[in-house]
């Protein structure tokens, strides 16, 4: 178990208080909804990305093969250089 100790605004830390939530069991509920929050923030962000990765078009696997075989050329040509 970790001591934290926080500085808050009189007002703030008053009506928190009156609301208890400044009670270690509910401040540490509270953190944790905060953070899965966060986490499901963060998935849903990455899976905006996949989802425009997703909208490329369609590569037949004549075409998957030049695509390694052009990357494959290149890196051989960067560590020639």
């Amino acid at each position: 178990m970790r001591t934290i100790q926080i500085t808050l605004p009189d007002e703030l830390a008053e009506e928190a208080e009156r609301a208890g939530l400044l009670a270690p069991d509910v401040f540490a509920k509270l953190l944790e909804e905060k953070l899965q929050k966060r986490s499901l923030a963060d998935l849903l962000a990455a899976a905006e990305r996949i989802s425009a990765v997703n909208d490329l078009p369609y590569m037949s696997p004549e075409e998957v093969a030049e695509e390694i075989k052009l990357m494959r050329a290149e890196k051989r040509s960067l560590k020639s250089a």
